[in-house]
């Protein structure tokens, strides 16, 4: 069987996840979810960042240990992705014994060979980041990632010899064009590489709450080095070596832009000095933004997924993250977008269909499916229509163009809303002789309804399942895509489930 392996960078343990946290999950559960949809064996992985300078100073602030505060922010991180029906394979922390083991084997291969050395540090360093800095980098005279203040700093580090991979990651790059996407945060690396960098500090010996240095424990390894190696520890390496080579190379590593330095420089070169494979693609997506302004605890724009996930479904807020803007992208989070969109989208467009499709079939047909007839140019139409739409839907999986996708399938929605104007059953109800006509119009309805219903299934798992028991279907736990999208999958006579409003309208006051 075919592998495919995908990651979520590690969140950090120090304060609740918000939207935009949420956001890098549910983009890659949704591209596991089609693979496993498509015949491949997903192992999705995600966890938490728990060592570090900054999570040692926030529980020091609550009077906690730092294992305490991690302890406690794991279990609402996995809240919130069982409510977001993220399908991760695996949930690693960095506290957890078997990665701390990987960690400390990495170190000592590189420290052995020489690209691992002991030095003093000066410089800048940002602790909220957990990053050096030079001087030329900073913005303002402040950390370019996340805005704050930077620290003068002064300890006796042990560096990685960076600078030697220079040459081999740009080479790399170049014989594998689309290993960083999108295009605009490879030529960013590219950008950085060319001008050159210096060997880079990878340990602290100001902070207690890390991996000690092997045989030198007044050193803790640095947060980053440690925190990268969950994406081969997660699978196994060095111990099951036989797992770890059915998934490596990672197909897939999404995170946010502000991570990408770590992500696609010194990770690679990390992996080019212990002589591992890199990942074949790494996708920096964009920022999610509260009306302009950046999401911040301090000024109190975070929006909390838990809230509003209760308040309106975690597949409205799926769908409207991947519909809003395309993947990459930043994006601009504004109430009254998204409740517009829930309503026109979710309510008038897609529910409504489902609502009178079905309220018809129960009217006309006891609720039974009905037997079609012959088609006429209307339904050829729209099947060729829908064989556009899955031919397109595979593509844009293949360069990630959710927003695309949504948009293809929501043309499908729109076009079986004209077709019932166009048909009018309502009118053909009224004529016995027309009974025919109106057995295969309530088919065509209902059968392309359950070809949708799976079609979203990645990006709205929840409303897969309840479209497929008002067709009066039985929800697959994972449904194969090629033979559910074949034609004919609802056989007549079926008696529909339980009809239910799919998605309430929101008073836009």
């Amino acid at each position: 069987m075919k592998t495919f392996y995908i990651t979520t960078p590690l969140y950090y343990v120090n304060a609740k996840l918000h939207i935009g946290h949420s956001y890098t999950s549910i983009a890659a559960d949704v591209i596991a979810r089609f693979k496993r949809m498509t015949g491949f064996d997903v192992f999705f992985l995600t966890g938490s960042d728990e060592h570090g300078q900054k999570i040692e100073e926030s529980a020091i602030k609550l009077g906690i240990t730092p294992q305490e505060l991690a302890d406690r922010s794991v279990e609402n991180f996995k809240e919130i992705w069982k409510l977001f029906n993220v399908s991760y394979t695996k949930f690693i922390r960095t506290t957890n014994e078997y990665h701390e083991k990987t960690v400390l084997n990495l170190f000592n291969k590189l420290l052995e060979k020489g690209d691992i050395y002991k030095g003093v540090y000066k410089g800048l360093y940002c602790v909220p980041c957990e990053s050096f800095w030079s001087a030329s980098r900073l913005k303002n005279g402040k950390c370019p990632s996340c805005g704050r203040e930077v620290e003068d700093l002064e300890e006796e580090n042990y560096f990685f010899k960076i600078s030697q991979y220079i040459n081999m990651l740009l080479k790399y790059i170049d014989e594998h064009p689309d290993c960083i996407q999108p295009e605009n945060r490879k030529n960013q690396v590219l950008s950085v590489l060319n001008e050159g960098i210096q060997d880079r500090s990878v340990s602290r010996s100001s902070v207690e709450w890390g991996i000690s240095v092997p045989n030198d424990p007044e050193h803790v390894i640095w947060v980053w080095f440690d925190a990268l190696i969950n994406y081969i520890s997660g699978i196994g390496y060095p111990n099951d070596l036989e797992m770890f080579k059915k998934y490596w190379p990672a197909d897939i590593h999404f995170i946010a832009k502000d991570i990408l330095w770590f992500h696609s420089i010194l990770w690679p070169m990390m992996l080019l000095a212990a002589d591992i494979e890199l990942p074949k693609k790494v996708f920096a997506h964009g920022f999610w933004s509260f009306r302009g302004d950046k999401m911040s605890k301090s000024k109190g724009n975070v929006i909390d997924p838990i809230e509003l996930a209760n308040e309106y479904s975690s597949d409205a807020i799926r769908y409207f993250l991947l519909a809003e803007v395309p993947f990459g992208k930043d994006g601009d989070f504004y109430m009254e977008t998204f409740i517009k969109r829930i309503n026109s989208d979710l309510a008038n467009d897609f529910g409504n269909l489902l609502n009178r499709t079905l309220t018809m079939v129960e009217k006309y047909f006891d609720a039974l499916i009905p037997e079609p007839g012959e088609n006429e140019d209307l339904e050829d139409a729209i099947t060729e229509l829908r064989k556009t739409v899955f031919q397109k839907y595979e593509e844009g999986f293949e360069v990630l163009e959710y927003s695309e996708i949504l948009r293809d399938i929501w043309k499908l929605i729109q076009r079986l809303n004209k077709y019932i104007d166009e048909t009018l059953p309502f009118q053909l109800a009224k004529d016995e002789s027309k009974r025919p006509r109106l057995r295969t119009v309530l088919y065509n309805l209902c059968e392309n309804l359950r070809i949708i219903s799976v079609l979203i299934y990645p990006f709205m798992p929840d409303t897969y399942r309840r479209i497929q028991k008002q067709l009066g279907l039985k929800p697959q736990d994972i449904p194969e895509l090629s033979s559910e999208f074949e034609w004919g999958g609802l056989k007549p006579g079926i008696k529909l489930g339980k009809r239910e409003v799919l998605f309430q309208r929101i008073k836009e006051d």
